[in-house]
């Protein structure tokens, strides 16, 4: 998913649908959260200080998702624990919900009636 995602990405910008600075922040957001779940692997096996949750979830949010994804089946780190699955996906949901805020004016309309009915 997460190729396909960044073949979408480069394939938007190759035809100018989308700034090519956006598929470089999210090259840049994946190294820094794939990096992150690197970290944090290597200190639950020593039993050293932990990445916090909240700070992984913070990185797959800001677009480093692809990253996260690729990490976690890389370094089989975070794929048992269902409620940070569950969040994890969510994160990701809003992250290409945003992208889609920004870059589709079609979907603008579909994604505020949405933020509205998550708002509550």
């Amino acid at each position: 998913m997460a190729i396909a995602f960044f073949g979408v990405l480069g394939v938007l910008a190759a035809a100018g649908h989308l700034p090519i600075l956006y598929y470089y922040g999210y090259l840049a957001a994946s190294v820094i959260a794939f990096m992150l779940y690197r970290a944090d692997k290597s200190a639950a096996e020593a039993g050293r200080w932990r990445i916090s949750e909240s700070t992984l979830h913070l990185a797959s949010l800001m677009g480093g998702w692809p990253g996260a994804l690729i990490a976690q089946y890389h370094f089989r780190h975070k794929t048992r624990k269902r409620p940070f699955r569950f969040t994890y996906w969510v994160t990701v949901v809003m992250n290409c919900g945003a992208l889609a805020w920004f870059m589709v004016p079609q979907a603008k309309p579909i994604a505020a009636e949405v933020l509205r009915q998550f708002a509550g």
